[in-house]
């Protein structure tokens, strides 16, 4: 049996949302132990090389073999060294530093809402000034559908925040995050990229420039770290969450739903992270059942089914 197209985008979806939704929750269980929101992009950086380093040197030399003039970048990445430094910079150690510090003042519900909640617009916003993607009517009420939920799900928390303190902080913190990961998901539409080149490309540039560097910085003890304290068990769990799951995995699922939904649609449905993430919480992790929990799933999810559902054609060969 032949699966059609969007049903194996479908499957990339919710493949994504998954280990969206599990990054979320395993964040908050684990926002007081060892590792540093840096020392975790570390560890993040190395443990997805270990897969798609050897991968992206395979993957070139079979290139080169078909085409000696295909693209490269130190014989590991299949991409060029300037899509390759775009692609890292903004998908790679952009969005994992930026996301990784905001733990340090917020909370993981703020994470929840501000990351994936506002990526659809941050996305279409991109896409409309790069792309030149137009907002139709449908589409819009679907974004304006999805950020109302957001509001409902954690509005009023981050609002709270900005009596005081320094919550607010890792609330800009996380909304960078989120217009690093649209500028990336943009770029692989804009350059057509695929998703397991634009994947190795990430791992490549993060391993020869963020992981040698911040290596240094920690072995010599010019920055805080906490890699000599914490527990192996940490390590190679945060090693396979971060860098097997949430780089390897989901950096190629992503990607491939992107090819299918097109940027705008895809941002769309992952909207779907911040009230799944939440009710995740309230069954697995204890937490209160709120109306407004309630409110934000069901605009998010009538907002996604504005926004995704295509519009019937009415000519045979549009058919």
């Amino acid at each position: 049996m032949t699966l059609s197209k969007q049903t194996i985008g479908v499957l990339y979806a919710l493949v994504t949302v998954s280990i969206w939704v599990s990054f979320i929750i395993l964040a908050r269980v684990m926002a007081h132990k060892t590792l540093t929101p840096f020392d975790i992009g570390f560890v993040r950086f190395i443990a997805a090389a270990l897969i798609m380093v050897p991968w992206g040197i395979w993957w070139v030399r079979r290139e080169r073999a078909i085409n000696p003039s295909a693209q490269s970048w130190l014989g590991m990445s299949p991409l060029s060294f300037k899509l390759s430094a775009l692609v890292g910079i903004v998908g790679g150690i952009g969005y994992s530093c930026f996301a990784y510090s905001g733990f340090f003042f917020a909370p993981a519900s703020h994470a929840s809402v501000l990351m994936p909640g506002m990526l659809p617009l941050w996305t279409a916003m991109l896409a409309f000034f790069v792309l030149k993607t137009p907002v139709p009517p449908r589409r819009a009420i679907g974004l304006a559908l999805i950020a109302l939920g957001a509001v409902f799900v954690g509005g009023a928390s981050v609002v709270q925040s900005l009596g005081g303190g320094d919550v607010w902080r890792g609330d800009v913190l996380f909304l960078c995050a989120s217009f690093c990961w649209g500028s990336y998901t943009v770029i692989a539409r804009k350059n057509a990229l695929a998703a397991i080149p634009a994947t190795m490309a990430i791992s490549v540039f993060a391993l020869v420039t963020y992981v040698p560097i911040y290596g240094v910085l920690a072995f010599t003890h010019s920055i805080h770290t906490q890699l000599f304290a914490a527990p192996w068990s940490e390590i190679l769990l945060q090693g396979f969450l971060q860098g097997v799951l949430s780089v390897v995995i989901s950096g190629i699922t992503f990607v491939k739903m992107v090819e299918i939904f097109g940027p705008v649609r895809s941002t769309m449905i992952t909207s779907v992270v911040p009230p799944m993430s939440a009710l995740g919480a309230v069954f697995l992790l204890g937490e209160p059942l709120h109306w407004n929990l309630l409110v934000g799933l069901l605009l998010a999810t009538i907002g996604i089914g504005f926004g995704v559902k295509s519009v019937t054609p009415t000519t045979p060969a549009a058919r």
